[in-house]
């Protein structure tokens, strides 16, 4: 390692694999670091379109995914809502996703990151794995470089320009941006998860779907990863946490047997003990987003800022997202375009906000069961139980404190969302005639904001031009540059943020 750089980026995962390569590409210097040695183990298998033929075609890996052979996802099969019948949606169901951009992947992330990283060594990042980044070096008010140690022990510092912790959700450095990490008290669930060989596929076109399937503690993720491997998990609400005490392996095995649509598709099934599959693991409290995405010399992206339930499949979505707005506003301010606080909040407002989006759909798709028998948790429930937090936390994910969206209070919140929750009800809870029955769940306006951000990237990355983002999403705000790798002021806007 040589120093100084313009950019150390901490994580080797797809965020951090992302805005390394996005950055290096307009010739700024980059050293990636990631703690442990390629390939490793992650959950988050179930990629959206924008990921892959946005993000993937972006940095230039899509022929290589495509090599990869990772099993083809045209969308979700649920059995969810008040239909007993699962039933569907698929991407293509929306002109937002058309043709071959109608399809996503179930990928092994062990290969899928991989793939990510060798990406960014070949356009130019320094990538040393087994390095693990212990603290930020602080001068001035700012940051101004990072404190790591090899895999022998040696501890050193390495001077740059701007850090970006993409280290995801056990982030050593992301208290050091300022504020604290807020947990959603609308999604305090506990997932327990492993994975299983043998088990059933639906049927064709829908092999390749993941299937959510709910039950009485919560609902099941099933995801198809390769003709044999699936991965399966249970995401539990807080009320039943106490079926998931003690033995895991006996917890994961109650849990199905209580789910009669994951239980006949894993019987004839047996669960991988050994490898890096052999494990069941929990992950629990990781729906939250941090106070402060950003402070001078130090911003976060992927996990390391931000995360919702996984129901939608929206971690790595979020994550590559993240870090396209962070290589935007590095890019920016590295050439001395703007200044920093233009730049950066500018990523800030658009990653709260497409986070926002996905918060919204959730609850609209949890909050869909009105009935004292229902096995899903109501938001009503919540805001009498916890009601200051729940306030704090819809005024941070809502953009309350800076005006964006005036979402102060969760009364308000709930109120101004009422009618779009109950569309999104209408279409789920449609008669479902025959099993695999399609939904056209992207037509709700839930579902058209989750989906915009994502098919502007991919308009992006199929013509290599910015060409309908062009108004700000704020007052004052930006757009995305003609290239989309840099922000610029409107047409006709003044350059008053220009250095």
């Amino acid at each position: 390692m040589s120093d100084p750089y313009d950019v150390v980026v901490v994580g080797g995962g797809p965020s951090g694999s992302t805005v390394a390569t996005l950055v290096a590409r307009q010739g700024h210097r980059v050293l990636q670091v990631e703690r442990e040695r390629f390939p490793r183990y992650q959950i988050g298998e179930s990629l959206l379109p924008a990921t892959v033929h946005g993000i993937g075609k972006l940095l230039g890996v899509t022929e290589e995914l495509e090599r990869a052979r990772f099993v083809v996802k045209r969308g979700g099969t649920f059995r969810w809502g008040r239909n007993p019948t699962p039933w569907t949606f698929s991407f293509g169901a929306s002109p937002r996703f058309a043709g071959d951009s109608s399809t996503a992947y179930q990928v092994e992330r062990m290969r899928f990151d991989q793939i990510l990283l060798d990406n960014a060594r070949r356009h130019g990042v320094e990538v040393v794995e087994e390095t693990t980044v212990h603290d930020v070096v602080e001068e001035d008010g700012g940051v101004v470089g990072v404190v790591l140690s090899s895999a022998d022990g040696r501890r050193r510092e390495v001077r740059c320009r701007w850090v970006v912790d993409a280290s995801g959700n056990t982030s050593r450095i992301h208290q050091r941006v300022g504020g604290r990490r807020r947990y959603s008290e609308f999604f305090r669930n506990l997932a327990l998860f492993g994975y299983f060989e043998g088990g059933r596929r639906m049927p064709a076109p829908n092999q390749g779907n993941i299937v959510a399937a709910a039950f009485d503690s919560g609902w099941f993720w099933y995801i198809p990863l390769t003709d044999e491997l699936t991965s399966v998990g249970a995401v539990v609400l807080p009320e039943a946490l106490d079926r998931v005490r003690g033995d895991r392996e006996e917890a994961l095995t109650r849990l199905i047997q209580d789910c009669p649509m994951i239980a006949e598709l894993l019987a004839d099934a047996r669960r991988v003990t050994e490898g890096p599959y052999g494990e069941i693991r929990v992950r629990k409290d990781y729906s939250y987003i941090q106070e402060r995405f950003w402070r001078p010399g130090l911003v976060l992206t992927g996990d390391a800022a931000c995360f919702i339930d996984p129901v939608f499949s929206s971690g790595v979505h979020l994550a590559t997202y993240g870090a396209l707005l962070a290589a935007r506003s590095l890019n920016t301010v590295l050439r001395g375009d703007l200044d920093d606080t233009t730049a950066f909040e500018e990523f800030e407002t658009r990653y709260r906000m497409e986070y926002t989006r996905f918060h919204d759909f959730l609850v609209g798709f949890y909050d869909m069961h009105q009935d004292e028998e229902s096995y899903f948790w109501r938001a009503k429930k919540v805001l009498g139980r916890q009601a200051t937090s729940m306030e704090s936390f819809v005024e941070l994910v809502g953009g309350g404190a800076s005006a964006e969206l005036a979402l102060v209070t969760p009364e308000a919140y709930a109120a101004q969302r009422q009618a779009a929750f109950q569309e999104l009800a209408d279409i789920v809870d449609q008669p479902v005639e025959r099993e695999g029955e399609d939904r056209d769940l992207l037509s709700s306006a839930l579902a058209k904001d989750v989906a915009r951000a994502g098919a502007r990237i991919q308009v992006h990355a199929a013509t290599g031009d910015n060409l309908d983002e062009t108004r700000p999403v704020r007052p004052g705000g930006l757009v995305p540059s003609a290239d989309g790798f840099h922000w610029a002021p409107p047409v006709g806007a003044t350059t008053e943020g220009k250095v």
